[in-house]
């Protein structure tokens, strides 16, 4: 009884002393704007790592010293990179996160494009060497592939 309570006393987010509810939701609406560093794909408001609950702390205290949001951001873009933002400016150090997942998928199609012409233009092809009603050099059967 006393392990569970403790494991849920664990996985809490601590309660912050917000001046006011527009101050509390303004942080909550910046920690969803940012990504946590050990889980990568849970916001920092969603996560219960221990970085993230540090960083939850840091976005406070800098909140309580009057900085902006984007104050707030770039002072943790200058720690942790654009990696720390979930929506990563578009500049030519994220061209591939940007537009990697859409090169991948049009390199995807062209193989399969290539594939199925392949493919096709190997079957429409015709043997020189068969007669045309289906039967091989010597007046034998061809094998039509049936295995019946």
């Amino acid at each position: 009884m006393f392990a569970g309570h403790a494991f849920a006393a664990s996985g809490a987010i601590e309660p912050l002393p917000f001046q006011d509810h527009a101050q509390e939701v303004r942080f909550q609406n910046l920690t969803k704007q940012l990504r946590c560093m050990v889980c990568q794909n849970e916001n920092l408001a969603d996560s219960n790592a221990d970085l993230a609950r540090d960083l939850r702390l840091e976005v406070f205290q800098l909140m309580q010293q009057g900085k902006s949001d984007a104050e707030i951001k770039q002072y943790l873009v200058d720690r942790y990179s654009d990696f720390v933002l979930y929506d990563p400016p578009l500049k030519p150090g994220t061209w591939l996160l940007w537009f990697g997942p859409l090169a991948i998928l049009l390199a995807g199609g062209a193989v399969v494009t290539v594939a199925i012409r392949r493919r096709n233009r190997g079957n429409g092809a015709i043997d020189d060497d068969k007669p045309a009603d289906g039967r091989q050099a010597g007046n034998a059967p061809a094998d039509m592939g049936d295995d019946w």
